[in-house]
This record gives C-alpha cells, structure tokens and sequence, in this order.
C-alpha cells in the first residue's frame, strides 16, 4: 500500500494552482485529504482512497449538492462517484471518496495528478514496507 502524507513547506507565492478537487461542480474544497494508494501486483489496476476531515463541503452553511469527486487539473478531469460522508453522533465529519483505476493508463494519470496536487498542496509520498 502506498500513501501520501501530509508535510510542511513553503509553496510558492507567485504559483497559480492548477490541480484541485471539488466535490460541487465549480466549488473548490480547500481541506487537504489523506491519500491511501494500492496497487495490483500485476500493476494493471489500483485504488485511491481519500478522507477529507472536516471538509467545507459539509458545512452546515453549504446548500450545494455534492455530485462527485472531481480531480481536475491542466489536463482535464477524473471523476469518481464513490463518495461516502461519514457522521459521527449525527454531525457530518468526513468524506471518504475512492478512485478506481482499471489500466495501467489510469494509473498513470492519475499519479501525474496527484504530483501537481502534492506539490501545490504540501504532501509528500511514502511507500508502505511491504512485510514478508
């Protein structure tokens, strides 16, 4: 398993970012998830899990409708309906999104993704020891 992890440094000022996720069409959500890769062995398919904590797209002041997960950046967009919100005590507290990618090309969009994302939004990528 693979996953990315938050870490801390300086983003550039003078960067317009490009690689965002929305879960309304048009509304950029600014609560950075916790990513959770795994790949087949075969490295023909894999799944991203992402958990948003605390997203805005569940704040009660929120009236949009949440579609999707939508990955876009400079080369368009993946999306994914796997979106699940998760409640504690009957309050909204996170989203937990999953993308599945089904070819090898798949994987590789969406990893050029998520680098532009990283970097614009301080996450860096450590590969789980696999134990045997």
């Amino acid at each position: 398993m693979r996953q990315w992890e938050k870490t801390y440094f300086p983003a550039e000022s003078n960067r317009t970012i490009m690689a965002k996720i929305q879960f309304s069409r048009g509304i950029d959500e600014p609560a950075v998830p916790d990513v959770r890769l795994t790949r087949s062995r075969d490295g023909r398919s894999g799944t991203a899990t992402f958990y948003f904590e605390r997203p805005q797209a569940l704040n009660k002041e929120s009236t949009d409708e949440i579609t999707g997960m939508y990955l876009i950046d400079e080369e368009g967009e993946i999306t994914s309906r796997e979106v699940k919100a998760r409640f504690v005590n009957g309050e909204p507290v996170g989203i937990e999104a999953t993308h599945v990618m089904k070819s090898p090309a798949d994987w590789e969009r969406f990893m050029r993704f998520m680098e532009s994302y990283a970097a614009e939004n301080g996450l860096g990528f450590t590969k789980s020891q696999s134990g045997s």
